[in-house]
C-alpha cells in the first residue's frame, strides 16, 4: 500500500476520532444519515446489523491507529454480521498477529479471518492495479441483474480478490467469482460469502 493510500485511509479514521467527543450520547447522529439508512435497509444483513458492523470496524480501527500507526496504514478492516476480515501486507509474523489480537480486542467480533500478506519492506506492490481490479469488479456486479451486488464487499490485495459478504443462491455467488476471474491481473479469488440461508449466521 503507497504512502498516498494510508493517508487517504486515515483521513475519515483521524475525522472520526476526532468528532467523537462531540457525538457521545448523540445516538440519532449520523453522516449522510438519509443515503446510508437507505442503503443499509436494502442490504440482506439489514441496517441494524450494518451500523453494528460499522461499530466494529471503527472500533478496530481506532485500536490499529493507536498501537501503531503505521501497522493502521497496512491493514484493511471489512466487517459484515459481526465476521471480521483483515487484509493487506505487513512485513512479518508479529504485525499479522498483532492485527489479528486487537481485532478480537475489539469484544465484539464472533470470528477473525486474517488474510494478512507477509511481505518484506521494498517488496513490489501495486495499489493502483488493485484499486482498478476493486472498481472494475463493482462494476461487473452492478451491471448484472442477477446479482444483488450491495451485498459484496471487496477488496484486491497483490491481485487477489477477498469477497465477503452474503449471496442469494450458490448461482449467484458462482456468478460473482466468475465474474472476479474474467478481470484482468486477478490471480485468485478467495470467498469468504456466505449464502443468506446459511445456518451459521449470526445476526445482530
Amino acid at each position: 500500500m503507497t504512502r498516498n493510500a494510508s493517508a487517504i485511509r486515515l483521513l475519515p479514521v483521524l475525522l472520526l476520532l476526532g468528532a467523537a467527543p462531540a457525538l457521545q450520547g448523540c445516538v440519532g447522529v449520523a453522516v449522510g444519515a438519509g443515503a446510508t439508512a437507505g442503503i443499509a435497509a436494502s442490504e440482506e444483513r439489514g441496517a441494524k446489523n450494518a451500523a453494528n458492523d460499522k461499530g466494529i470496524q471503527l472500533g478496530i480501527n481506532e485500536r490499529l491507529f493507536q498501537k501503531d500507526l503505521g501497522l493502521f496504514g497496512k491493514v484493511s478492516v471489512t466487517v459484515y454480521e459481526g465476521r471480521v476480515l483483515l487484509t493487506g501486507v505487513v512485513q512479518k509474523q508479529e504485525d499479522r498477529d498483532e492485527a489479528e489480537r486487537l481485532a478480537w480486542s475489539q469484544g465484539r467480533a464472533v470470528e477473525v479471518i486474517n488474510e494478512l500478506v507477509i511481505a518484506p519492506s521494498g517488496s513490489l506492490m501495486d495499489s493502483a492495479n488493485d484499486t482498478w481490479i476493486t472498481s472494475q469488479l463493482r462494476v461487473k456486479l452492478t451491471g448484472d441483474s442477477t446479482v444483488v451486488d450491495i451485498n459484496y464487499s471487496i477488496d484486491t490485495v497483490n491481485g487477489v480478490i477477498y469477497l465477503m459478504g452474503l449471496a442469494q443462491s450458490e448461482a449467484e455467488l458462482t456468478r460473482v467469482t466468475d465474474h472476479a476471474r474474467t478481470i484482468k491481473g486477478v490471480r485468485r479469488v478467495v470467498s469468504h460469502v456466505y449464502l443468506k440461508n446459511d445456518p451459521r449466521r449470526r445476526p445482530v
